[in-house]
């Protein structure tokens, strides 16, 4: 890895952030007069805290994380586009990332400027390292890997991100929104021996909290400085990092659902293998699975009109002739199949 200041932006090294009252204050007071509140309406008339430390206290406790490592964003989303600001000059660097994978990479490069380029996957979806490599450019600061990958939902291979990781000496992101449906484990353990490493994780998939808009980046502390410093100062609302308590606190009754979500998936593709217009489904280690079926639009308009949506992703790189579909649950997931065992085009 170059040397981190060689990979900021100039100007984010040298910018002097905004400094909020609730940065200047830390601490219990009796009374406080400092950040032009309303006096009324308590606790909500207070700014939240800009760092979200309790929060963060939580998740380090359950992921096994120093809290200074953690960065929370308004979705994984945030935490895409303060990376790409963070490392990438606008019309000047690029990024790089499989395809097919999370169109998200691909949108906020282009809201920034930056060039994204992409490296296809192979025909089973696997990753080749070498030839993501020999995308790598003079310019290319980062490269987004999704494992697991959507939509394809397979795990990537081990040893070729640790390929990508160690011949890249920019950053690169380990998107694992997916990783709690796998049992592959999570890069994070592994933080420490890869300083250029960022994971992204989240509370809208296994954790069900998908409308509270809560998304986690670990990386080095000197890492999560540099996003911390360009962030909007209160970007978690005090409403979503309660919820997110909440949520984090019921970890038993996750583990019982995420065990049922499994169970449904593999009944599901059983079940869908029967069909006979059901070509192919991919192996997942998500909670959707990928089906190839003999026709994909008029498949899902016939599920549209059962009042059943799934994914249409026949457009998409590598996926022709698929729908994604996620695990509902069992009462869901007998309805789509039920629809789809008596379908009629």
């Amino acid at each position: 890895m170059k040397n981190l200041k060689e990979l900021v932006r100039p100007n984010i090294w040298n910018l002097k952030p905004y400094s909020s009252a609730r940065n200047e204050f830390q601490g219990e007071a009796s009374v406080f007069l400092d950040a032009n509140e309303n006096p009324y309406n308590e606790p909500y008339n207070r700014y939240p805290d800009p760092l979200q430390w309790k929060l963060k206290d939580k998740i380090a406790a359950l992921k096994g994380i120093d809290r200074t490592s953690i960065f929370l964003g308004n979705g994984s989303d945030e935490a895409i586009d303060l990376s790409i600001r963070a490392f990438c000059e606008p019309a000047a660097d690029a990024v790089l990332s499989i395809d097919p994978s999370y169109g998200m990479y691909q949108v906020a490069a282009d809201i920034n400027h930056v060039a994204c380029r992409k490296v296809r996957l192979n025909n089973d979806f696997s990753l080749n390292a070498g030839a993501l490599l020999q995308a790598v450019e003079a310019n290319t600061k980062i490269i987004f890997l999704c494992s697991p990958n959507n939509p394809t939902g397979n795990i990537l291979n081990r040893g070729e991100l640790y390929k990508a990781i160690n011949g890249f000496e920019g950053i690169v992101v380990i998107d694992e929104a997916y990783i709690d449906f796998s049992s592959s484990p999570s890069f994070l353990k592994e933080l420490k021996d890869f300083p250029n490493v960022i994971v992204l994780q989240t509370l809208s998939k296994a954790w069900g909290g998908a409308g509270i808009r809560l998304g986690m980046a670990f990386a080095s502390p000197e890492i999560i400085d540099i996003l911390n410093k360009i962030k909007y100062p209160y970007n978690i609302n005090q409403l979503t990092q309660e919820r997110a308590l909440e949520l984090l606190n019921r970890r038993e009754a996750m583990k019982g659902e995420l065990s049922e979500i499994l169970n449904e998936r593999t009944l599901v593709e059983t079940a869908l293998l029967e069909l006979p217009f059901v070509q192919r489904i991919y192996p997942s280690d998500a909670n959707f699975i990928l089906v190839k079926v003999d026709d994909p639009n008029a498949t899902y308009d016939y599920l549209v009109r059962k009042g059943i949506i799934v994914r249409n992703r026949n457009t998409v790189t590598l996926c022709e002739g698929c729908l994604r579909i996620t695990i509902g649950t069992p009462g869901q997931n007998n309805l789509l199949l039920k629809a789809l065992q008596t379908r009629t085009l």
